[in-house]
C-alpha cells in the first residue's frame, strides 16, 4: 500500500507468527528495492489491550519508529476492508501512544482517511534532542555550514529547516548528516519546508531509518507544527510533498487527512 508513494508493506500478525526478534531482520530483506518486494517500511498488525488494533512500525532498515502518519491511513484502510475493525471511527495503539482514525467511505470501500496526530511536544527532551528547553529557530552547525532549525516531537523526531527553495535544496546531501548529527542521540527524521502562501507549504523529508521518501505523514505534521508556531501559515495548511497533496488543520491536536492506496497482495513463500 502507499500514501503518496510512501510505500508499506502490511502483515497481519496477530497471531504472532513474526517474533520480535524476527521483524527487524524481515522488515530489511522485504523492503530491500529490486532484490524483494520494495518499501519505505513494514507495517505489522497486532491485538490490542488499550485499543481497536495494535500497530508497529519497522523502517527499511530494521530500526522500529514511534509513529508514521502515512503508514497509519494505509493500516487503517487495511484493517476496515479485510473486517479486522468493523466501525469507520476507531483507535490505534502505536508506540507513540493511542491515536484516533476516522474514516470517508465510498460505498464499500475506504476513500480517505483523517487521522488526529496529537499534539506537537516542543521539549528537546521529548524528542530527544541534546540541550535543555525548546528549540525554536536555533541554529545548528552542519558540515560546517549553520542551519537555523526549528525541531518537535510528534511521536518521533523531527528537525525543520526553511529554505527559499525546496525543490533545489541538496536534501540528499544535508539530510543524512543532520539525520545522524549528534544532537540527535536517536536520529532524526529532518523536514525541508518552503512556504508558499500563508495555507500552502511544499516540503521533503529526509526520513529516518529510510532517506528521502515521496511523502511523509509526521514530517508534513512537524512542518506545518513549525511554520504554525513561528507564524508563517494558518490553522489550515496544504501541503505539497513529492508524492502528492496533504491536509494538516492545527487546532488543540493536528488532524492529517488524505488518501492512500492498495496496489497489490500476494503470499511471501521465501522470506530471503
Amino acid at each position: 500500500m502507499h500514501g503518496l508513494g510512501n510505500d508499506y508493506i502490511l502483515i497481519d500478525n496477530i497471531d504472532q507468527g513474526i517474533s520480535d526478534e524476527h521483524a527487524p531482520e524481515l522488515a530489511r530483506n522485504l523492503c530491500t528495492r529490486r532484490f524483494s518486494i520494495g518499501a519505505d517500511g513494514l507495517l505489522l498488525i497486532y491485538s490490542s489491550k488499550v485499543a481497536d488494533i495494535k500497530m508497529r512500525i519497522f523502517n527499511a532498515d530494521g530500526s522500529e519508529a514511534e509513529m508514521c502518519g502515512n503508514g497509519i491511513r494505509c493500516f487503517s484502510k487495511y484493517c476496515y476492508e479485510n473486517g479486522i475493525v468493523l466501525k469507520p471511527e476507531f483507535k490505534v495503539e502505536t508506540l507513540s501512544g493511542i491515536k484516533q482514525i476516522r474514516l470517508t467511505m465510498k460505498g464499500s470501500e475506504v476513500d480517505s482517511i483523517k487521522v488526529d496526530m496529537g499534539k506537537p511536544n516542543w521539549e528537546r527532551s521529548a524528542i530527544p534532542m541534546e540541550g535543555q528547553g525548546t528549540c525554536f529557530n536555533e541554529t545548528l552547525e552542519v558540515d560546517h555550514e549553520l542551519y537555523h532549525v526549528t525541531c518537535l516531537s510528534m511521536g518521533n523526531p523531527h528537525c525543520i529547516i526553511f529554505v527559499e527553495n525546496v525543490d533545489e535544496f541538496p536534501v540528499d546531501s544535508v539530510g543524512p548528516i543532520i539525520e545522524n548529527h549528534k544532537a540527535f542521540p536517536h536520529r532524526t527524521n529532518v523536514g525541508f519546508v518552503q512556504v508558499l502562501t500563508f495555507n500552502e507549504l511544499k516540503v521533503r523529508v529526509w526520513e529516518r531509518g529510510c532517506g528521502e521518501t515521496l511523502a511523509c505523514g509526521t514530517g508534513t505534521c512537524a512542518a506545518v507544527a513549525a511554520a504554525n508556531k513561528l507564524g508563517k501559515v494558518g490553522n489550515k495548511v496544504t501541503v505539497h510533498v513529492l508524492g502528492g497533496d496533504l491536509q494538516v488543520e492545527v487546532g488543540k491536536t493536528l488532524i492529517l487527512s488524505g488518501a492512500v492506496e492498495k496496489v497489490f497482495e500476494g503470499v511471501l513463500f521465501n522470506e530471503m
